[in-house]
């Protein structure tokens, strides 16, 4: 990368927050800010000529000069979508947010169409700090309009180190459930991932949680980080959960998106979710639809996984389901091909394939060429994972960090079926849900 000018400059990992949490700094090519604006995560990449498998992490510096650009009151702006107050991303605010100048020190605007707040619902954080308090009380503003009751709305302010409250404060969230101390609530959202779950999982008791949550009717909804709770929760306490966008890390936003938003509504609120999946190009787009060596019309199973960093990591550990004929789902972000074949190494080595049924994979989402073969590439990965476990391989399922998700649930039993048109569909049951009549969706994206 060029040295030449050092105008502007911005931090990036091979790995966003990763096992490792390496960081390097490195030099941006001469930048014309204002035509960056309104690009995405990858144009903005290329257009710099960083590698999008850098996986940026946007400093400070970088931020106030995209945001200042048209506004001589670039310091006015409190809610900068893609920086935390330390100036760096985490894997949970990718993509980047498109940049918007407004304020956020007003409070959002009551209006008329928000349902009065009954839905019981507790917040959980479990990984980073949400560091953007004008962001945290939005997205609660958004909750309570959309008809969330959060009822412990000042967790949101805790912090230790890069954490969201000490291991002991985080741990609460989950096992005051766990021994009776608070009531389970209807939903329980995960805060923001980023790293800081695994340090927690020793210290739940897992299966009393599940039964409480099973008996209750109680959803978990998060992603990132989060999947490490996920994982366990299924594994110990025999609980599904949702994958699902959380509250700083989407409904704290400037502008939430509206897609996402919507998506997570439906997932929470329909018993028979099904969502169809016509093209793999979230995955990769050198990618069949379905990699398969032996045509089935349908597969049926218990789906688990989440995003493959967390998931490896898990690997050889209590915390791993172990379901007999399942589905597993993985997605990432900002890894470079050799670290997610790698990481799928992990899994297989350690057993996570065998007894499976299929792979279903999301977005593979900041993947940059390999420095030593740009032919070794994602799709070059994934049939190397199908020859290996001779498993069906279904890719773009949309979700993962990206815009547009797809939230469904994990742990609950899914069939797997192709359409007519080419592609295939994934159909739910037997998880719980929130009466559709109680929610306001546009409330999740209402503007102050």
């Amino acid at each position: 990368m060029s040295n030449k000018s050092s105008a502007l400059k911005i931090s990036f990992t091979d790995k966003v927050e990763s096992v490792n949490d390496k960081v390097e700094s490195a030099n941006v090519k001469n930048v014309d800010v204002k035509k960056v604006i309104g690009l995405n995560r990858r144009q903005f990449l290329r257009h710099i000529g960083l590698g999008a498998s850098a996986g940026l992490v946007a400093t400070q510096s970088i931020s106030q000069t995209l945001v200042g650009v048209g506004n001589p009151q670039a310091n006015s702006f409190q809610g900068n979508d893609f920086q935390d107050s330390n100036g760096l991303l985490t894997k949970d605010d990718l993509p980047l947010a498109q940049l918007h100048t407004r304020s956020f020190s007003e409070p959002l605007a009551a209006q008329a169409n928000c349902m009065v707040p009954s839905i019981e619902t507790r917040l959980f954080a479990s990984s980073n700090v949400g560091g953007n308090k004008a962001r945290n009380e939005l997205g609660l503003a958004r909750l309570a309009c959309a008809g969330f009751k959060v009822s412990n709305p000042d967790i949101v302010s805790r912090q230790y180190l890069r954490f969201a409250g000490t291991d002991g404060q985080r741990v609460s969230d989950l096992q005051n459930i766990a021994t009776g101390a608070i009531v389970a609530p209807k939903l329980l959202l995960g805060v923001r991932g980023g790293y800081g779950a695994m340090r927690l999982l020793s210290m739940i008791d897992w299966q009393t949680l599940g039964r409480i949550m099973k008996e209750r009717g109680t959803i978990l909804a998060g992603f990132s980080d989060v999947t490490a709770i996920q994982c366990a929760l299924l594994a110990k306490g025999g609980m599904s959960s949702l994958a699902a966008p959380m509250l700083y890390s989407e409904f704290g936003k400037t502008i939430p998106d509206e897609v996402s938003s919507r998506q997570f509504v439906e997932a929470l609120s329909n018993p028979k979710l099904t969502i169809n999946i016509n093209s793999a190009d979230l995955t990769s787009k050198k990618l069949p639809l379905i990699l398969v060596t032996n045509a089935s019309n349908t597969i049926t199973g218990t789906i688990w996984g989440g995003n493959l960093s967390v998931v490896s990591a898990l690997a050889g550990s209590d915390y791993l389901p172990r379901i007999n004929g399942g589905i597993i789902f993985l997605e990432d972000v900002g890894e470079q091909p050799y670290r997610i074949e790698r990481m799928l190494y992990d899994l297989y080595l350690a057993g996570g394939f065998k007894n499976q049924q299929a792979i279903v994979l999301g977005a593979f989402s900041g993947i940059g060429a390999d420095s030593y073969d740009a032919r070794y590439d994602v799709a070059t990965v994934i049939q190397q994972l199908h020859k290996l476990t001779g498993l069906p391989i279904y890719s773009g399922m949309s979700f993962g960090h990206i815009e547009h998700k797809q939230s469904f649930p994990l742990g609950a039993r899914c069939q797997i079926a192709t359409n007519t048109n080419g592609g295939y569909q994934l159909i739910f049951a037997d998880y719980p849900t929130i009466n559709a009549k109680l929610i306001h969706v546009a409330g999740l994206w209402q503007q102050a």
